[in-house]
C-alpha cells in the first residue's frame, strides 16, 4: 500500500508538471512560457456592400426615346440593345451629307474635264479635292451620330439607376441609364486609423462576413494616398470573391471585415490576467520565475487590448516565463528590468 501511494504520488506530480508548468519548489502559482511572436492584430470594421465601378450611358445627339428595353436591377448582355431614339431626322441628315459628298466627287472629274480643255485651272481642281474631304468628313459625323443614337450595353451587367422614360426628349450628355459589371465588380469600403493603415497593403487577403450568408474572402483592392479630410480617416477598398452568394442582391447590404495583419515589431503577448500593476513609468509589472524562483520585472507596453497584454521585445529576446496565476499571492521582490 505504501509502495502504491509513492507511485500515484510520483504520477501525479508528473502530470501536473507537464499541464499547468508549476515552479519547482510548487509554491501554488502557474506559469507560462511566453516566446517572443511578431506582432499580430485582427482588424474588425463594419462597412456596406457597393459596386467598384459604375458606368453612365448617354446619347451623343438629342432626340425623343423611342426604346427602353431595359429596367431598374433588371441583368443584361454584352452588346444588348438598351434603348433607342427617333432616328428620322438623324437619318436624313446621313443621307443629307452623302448626297453633298456625291456631288463633290462628280465636282472633281468635271474640274478635271474642263482644265484639259484649258476651261479651269488647278487652284479649282484643289478645291474640288477640299470639298470632297470636308463632304466626307461631315458624312461620317452624320453617321457616327446615328450609331450613337442607340445605347448598346458595353459589357455583361446589372441596370443601377435608369433617369428616363419613353417620349421623353434626351439631351446629349445627360445620364439616361448608370450600369454595373456584374464579374468582380463588388467591394465593401471600410476606414481605418493611421496607425491600421500601415498595417495592411494591397492584395492582402481578407474575411468578409455577410448578413445571413456567412464568411466569403476578399482582398484589399485600394488604399488611398491620403486620409478623408472630414474625419482624417483612410477609406480602403475590399474587392469580394466570386462566388454564388456574390450577386447584386447583396449590394447595400452591411457587411464585417475581418483584416488579420503583422507588423514588423516583435512582442511578449501575455493574458491580460498576468498584469500585476503599471508603474509610475508606465510599464508593466509583470511576475516571472527565474532561477526557480519569482520575481517582479518591469517591461514597456507596446498595447493592450481586452484579452492580451504585448510587451516590447527584440527578435532574438529569450523566451520568459511568466506566472499568469496566484502570483497575488505571493511575497515578490520587484527588480529593474
Amino acid at each position: 500500500m505504501k509502495f502504491f501511494n509513492k507511485k500515484l504520488l510520483s504520477c501525479i506530480v508528473l502530470f501536473v508538471g507537464i499541464t499547468t508548468l508549476p515552479s519547482a519548489a510548487n509554491e501554488g502559482y502557474q506559469i507560462t512560457h511566453i516566446e517572443v511572436e511578431p506582432y499580430t492584430q485582427i482588424i474588425q470594421r463594419t462597412g456596406k456592400v457597393d459596386f467598384a465601378r459604375v458606368v453612365n450611358l448617354s446619347f451623343k445627339t438629342a432626340g425623343f426615346l423611342t426604346q427602353l428595353h431595359i429596367d431598374e436591377g433588371q441583368a443584361f448582355e454584352a452588346k444588348q440593345l438598351l434603348a433607342a431614339l427617333d432616328t428620322s431626322e438623324l437619318k436624313a441628315d446621313k443621307n443629307a451629307k452623302y448626297a453633298l459628298l456625291l456631288q463633290a466627287k462628280r465636282s472633281i472629274a468635271r474640274v478635271k474635264t474642263l482644265l484639259k480643255k484649258g476651261l479651269s485651272s488647278q487652284q479649282e481642281l484643289d478645291d474640288a479635292f477640299t470639298a470632297v474631304e470636308t463632304t466626307r468628313a461631315a458624312y461620317r459625323v452624320a453617321y457616327y451620330n446615328l450609331e450613337k443614337a442607340q445605347i448598346f450595353a458595353p459589357f455583361h451587367g446589372v441596370v443601377v439607376k435608369r433617369n428616363t422614360d419613353l417620349g421623353e426628349l434626351q439631351s446629349p450628355g445627360v445620364t439616361a441609364l448608370q450600369v454595373a459589371k456584374l464579374n468582380n465588380n463588388l467591394i465593401a469600403s471600410v476606414a481605418l486609423t493611421g496607425e491600421e493603415i500601415s498595417l495592411v497593403h494591397l492584395g492582402q487577403k481578407v474575411k468578409i462576413h455577410l448578413a445571413y450568408l456567412g464568411l466569403v474572402e476578399g482582398k484589399i483592392s485600394k488604399i488611398p494616398a491620403i486620409a478623408d479630410r472630414r474625419n482624417h480617416l483612410f477609406i480602403i477598398e475590399v474587392l469580394l470573391a466570386e462566388t454564388d452568394f456574390t450577386k447584386p442582391l447583396i449590394v447595400g447590404q452591411l457587411a464585417r471585415v475581418l483584416i488579420h495583419t503583422q507588423s514588423q515589431d516583435f512582442v511578449y503577448r501575455l493574458p491580460i490576467e498576468a498584469l500585476n500593476a503599471v508603474n509610475e513609468q508606465g510599464e508593466a509589472l509583470i511576475s516571472v520565475e527565474k532561477n526557480n524562483k519569482p520575481q517582479q520585472q518591469a517591461f514597456s507596453i507596446y498595447k493592450i487590448d481586452n484579452d492580451f497584454l504585448y510587451l516590447a521585445a527584440q527578435e532574438n529576446s529569450a523566451a520568459l516565463k511568466v506566472i499568469t496565476l496566484g502570483w497575488n499571492k505571493l511575497p515578490l521582490i520587484s527588480t529593474k528590468k
